[in-house]
């Protein structure tokens, strides 16, 4: 398997995912503005997301892709269906449990993240909440079913799913809030069914690819079922796996929680341009740091299997010098054309010059800390291979509490950006420390040629930042907002003159791309 294309693969699909989400914001923006109303959407939407990324794609999927692919590989086919039955019944009680209960501490959960909203916000968040919780049951059945499918190296169809919450999202607000505004229902909520239908068709998606692997999970619907379920021994190690991994992943979600609760602090709207900037930080980490990070894990874990030392070294390495190759230049952007970008994906209707500037600043924080909120992708999977959850917990609660640290220091000073640009630095702190220790038990040892490789690529970003520099002062793109098309456009050619400019001096510096889009496995 071409290491490159397979992650290529899942980028291109993540870019739709990604597209029709900057699509979906920009008609969010352009409707609800950074009112308050849409802060309480994004804290009535964040809620199951935080508990998705914790215990679904986080914790879980820490614990059970390692055990998937190492049980397939030693075991064979059958061993491992019976394993992702097991799983699927435990995992399906659980979560009737969680959304019933969910539903009922709305009004906590929300004052958890938002204690500063006033109380027609609150309100309006908690029946958001309440509408939206059972999508965390939705997509933990499909962090489940993407675990098997990248086992299988089957990655289009989770690289894919997210479009279609995009997509329901986008057809809500476009149907749904006109019908919503005549009935004199809050037009936002319009926005909570459309994550909900989302969510329904998410899973669905799932079914026929599981069924072309003949790994459809069997789900024990009865309690002889659930005991029987219950002890499997696989069942047994990822619980006692998920432990150090729920706080490992908890300290990350804790601190997007206090974020929240300083934003909602912060003035109506700064919840929901954290947001925004979030979207536009996102799209890097999910093209590249997200999709490399999947990619690797079941590799890295066959090879943790198999004692192939030299292979696990090998496909770090690899990792690490696409993720500098490839985020360098996007955190220059970020940095350097941040009110651009800002500006012409958003820019319209609510919202206006005012949240332009805000977000911007916001987005140039992540854009300082891109390069280790993209490593932190590669590097943490390094451990999780070898089911080591500790270490990496160990280093995210003292992250959380050094995030706090940049919080109280720079919040007074920068207000809203100020919670990007801690969240950036720790993150960067954060992948130095994963990579210092995976070098340290030498399962990363640096190739030959790694400080040529990083000075070509940053005279490369050095370059094509300064262009895009130059781009962002020479033009109004705020006025230019006047004229859709032509700002578009502008921006448009000078991303594109920048990705040129970038792979020239690449080029002409000496470096051989080739070689390290051909690694295979």
């Amino acid at each position: 398997m071409n290491l490159f294309k397979a992650a290529f693969s899942i980028s291109a699909f993540t870019l739709l995912s990604r597209i029709t989400g900057l699509v979906r914001d920009a008609v969010n923006a352009a409707l609800f503005g950074t009112s308050a109303t849409m802060d309480a959407f994004w804290i009535a939407f964040r809620i199951p997301n935080l508990l998705r990324r914790l215990f679904a794609e986080g914790a879980f999927s820490q614990a059970f892709v390692p055990l998937l692919a190492a049980t397939r590989a030693e075991h064979g086919d059958a061993p491992t269906k019976a394993l992702i039955d097991a799983v699927a019944t435990v995992m399906a009680w659980a979560l009737l449990l969680t959304c019933a209960l969910g539903i009922v501490a709305a009004p906590v959960l929300v004052w958890l993240l938002a204690s500063g909203f006033d109380p027609a916000t609150t309100d309006a968040a908690v029946l958001m909440t309440r509408w939206m919780f059972p999508y965390i049951g939705c997509m933990s059945m499909v962090a489940l079913a993407s675990g098997v499918l990248n086992t299988w190296r089957r990655f289009a169809v989770p690289a894919f799913t997210p479009v279609l919450l995009n997509l329901s999202m986008i057809a809500a607000a476009w149907w749904l809030v006109p019908v919503f505004e005549r009935r004199g229902i809050e037009p936002v909520y319009a926005l909570a069914a459309g994550v909900m239908i989302g969510g329904v068709l998410q899973l669905a998606l799932q079914v026929p690819a599981l069924l072309r692997i003949a790994a459809l999970p069997r789900i024990g619907l009865s309690g002889s079922g659930l005991r029987a379920a219950w002890a499997h021994p696989g069942v047994t190690q990822i619980l006692g796996k998920m432990g150090p991994a729920v706080l490992g992943v908890s300290v990350a979600q804790l601190s997007l929680m206090i974020n929240s609760q300083i934003a909602s602090w912060l003035g109506a709207g700064a919840v929901s341009t954290l947001v925004y900037a979030d979207r536009l930080m996102e799209l890097p980490t999910a093209l590249l740091g997200v999709a490399f990070g999947v990619v690797l894990t079941p590799q890295l874990s066959s090879a943790q299997a198999k004692q192939d030392w030299d292979g696990y070294s090998g496909l770090l390495d690899w990792g690490l010098r696409m993720v500098l190759l490839l985020a360098l230049p996007c955190a220059a952007a970020l940095l350097v054309f941040a009110e651009p970008l800002v500006a012409t994906l958003f820019h319209r209707g609510a919202f206006d010059a005012k949240a332009v500037q805000l977000t911007s600043f916001a987005v140039m924080g992540y854009g300082i800390g891109l390069l280790g909120l993209v490593g932190v992708k590669i590097a943490a999977p390094g451990y999780y291979a070898r089911q080591d959850m500790k270490t990496p917990m160990r280093i995210g609660i003292a992250v959380m509490l050094l995030t706090q640290v940049f919080n109280a220091l720079l919040v007074p000073w920068l207000g809203v950006a100020a919670l990007a640009l801690s969240i950036g630095l720790a993150a960067t702190v954060n992948a130095g420390w994963l990579l210092h220790g995976l070098h340290r038990q030498r399962l990363w040892r640096p190739t030959a040629g790694w400080l040529a490789f990083a000075l070509r690529v940053l005279l490369a970003s050095t370059l094509m930042g300064a262009g895009l520099a130059v781009a962002a002062r020479r033009i109004d793109w705020v006025a230019l907002g006047a004229h859709e098309l032509q700002r578009a456009g502008a921006m448009a050619l000078a991303i594109g003159i920048a990705v040129l400019v970038y792979f020239a001096v690449l080029t002409l510096s000496g470096m051989k791309l080739r070689e390290l889009l051909r690694r295979r496995v």
